[in-house]
């Protein structure tokens, strides 16, 4: 927080704002923005949520959420003027431009003080004011306390308090990953207090699958899982055709990746996706394993130690021919890391 008189001064006046954060918003990403944006409103600047793609229809019922403004090629134009306007820019829980698609170089040469809050490793030095942790188990717990840092711990309300809690839920996974701190869970009892349905969010994100979504994800799971014991490494690979046949819609796949890795003895996992412009992927392991490093070095991506994303512009097969070749050559740190 070693910004945080700059952030306080830049705040004191009422200002056009805008908030973005990563292409396909997870809980995370959408509510530390959401809950940012109704504390601002309250201290009385006009703010504008822009989000760089859709995002699952789970995460709609966050308060705000009714005023997001999706990119695309239709409203660029509009995208551009409000970057262009907007005197203050916050970036949630990306560390790169890039995350966020045509948005990054608008908001790069933009003119109006950037703001990072962000807890994922290496961020690009593109910030006026950088509230960047890497050690933070959600964005949206560095909203929270950015918030009461400023001296305004009482202006989290119910709806706020419920997106930020929705963020720092999911990226601790229910709150059972490493990064489950004391602060963690001092937060949430913040957040109780406040009245704050935990067992609702809780059901609103996880129990409104829709029945191809469960029909999808068991044949997933039967039909193509592989599993490589000898590396401690299990994968899906989903092809267009497939997501197609089951109507994929943005979210379903979401999670995924967690069924692979709870595999016993398994320490890696992923999930390899066409999505026709581009292959996508998601590494999640557990241990010392970095997946981090494992995708910036092999599929332009990153993350965090236990939890990544990389990408691949090669087609689907040759993708996952290239992640099964790697495999030997992680063989000793795969067989290292303790599940």
């Amino acid at each position: 927080m070693h910004d945080i008189n700059a952030l306080k001064e830049l705040l004191r006046e009422p200002k056009e704002v805008m908030i973005t954060t990563h292409h396909k918003p997870d809980a995370d990403a959408l509510g530390s923005s959401l809950g940012l944006a109704g504390y601002l409103k309250k201290l009385g600047h006009r703010v504008t949520v822009i989000t760089p793609s859709d995002y699952p229809s789970f995460l709609t019922w966050m308060e705000g959420n009714e005023d997001v403004l999706v990119y695309s090629e239709k409203n660029d134009a509009l995208v551009r003027r409000i970057i262009e306007e907007s005197q203050v820019i916050f970036c949630l829980d990306f560390s790169v431009l890039s995350r966020i698609n045509e948005m990054g170089e608008y908001i790069r040469h933009a003119k109006g003080t950037k703001v990072l809050i962000d807890h994922h490793l290496q961020p690009e030095d593109f910030a006026d004011l950088d509230f960047s942790n890497p050690k933070a188990a959600a964005t949206a717990e560095l909203v929270y306390d950015l918030i009461k840092a400023l001296g305004d711990g009482d202006k989290i309300d119910t709806g706020i308090g419920e997106c930020l809690y929705a963020g720092i839920m999911t990226d601790t996974g229910s709150f059972r990953h490493p990064s489950t701190s004391k602060n963690v869970h001092l937060i949430i009892a913040d957040l109780l207090h406040i009245g704050v349905n935990t067992s609702n969010i809780h059901r609103l994100i996880y129990d409104s699958s829709s029945e191809l979504r469960l029909r999808f994800l068991g044949y997933a799971l039967k039909d193509k899982l592989v599993v490589h014991h000898e590396y401690k490494t299990a994968y899906i690979a989903i092809t267009a055709d497939e997501l197609k046949a089951y109507d994929s819609k943005t979210g379903d796949t979401e999670g995924l990746v967690n069924f692979a890795l709870s595999i016993e003895g398994i320490v890696f996992a992923a999930v390899i996706i066409d999505r026709v412009q581009a292959v996508k992927m998601s590494f999640r392991s557990v241990g010392d394993f970095s997946v981090n490093e494992f995708a910036r070095a092999n599929f332009n991506g990153g993350g965090h130690r236990n939890a990544a994303g990389g990408m691949s512009l090669d087609s689907l097969d040759n993708t996952v021919a290239k992640f099964e070749s790697l495999l030997p050559q992680y063989k000793d740190q795969l067989l290292a890391s303790i599940n």
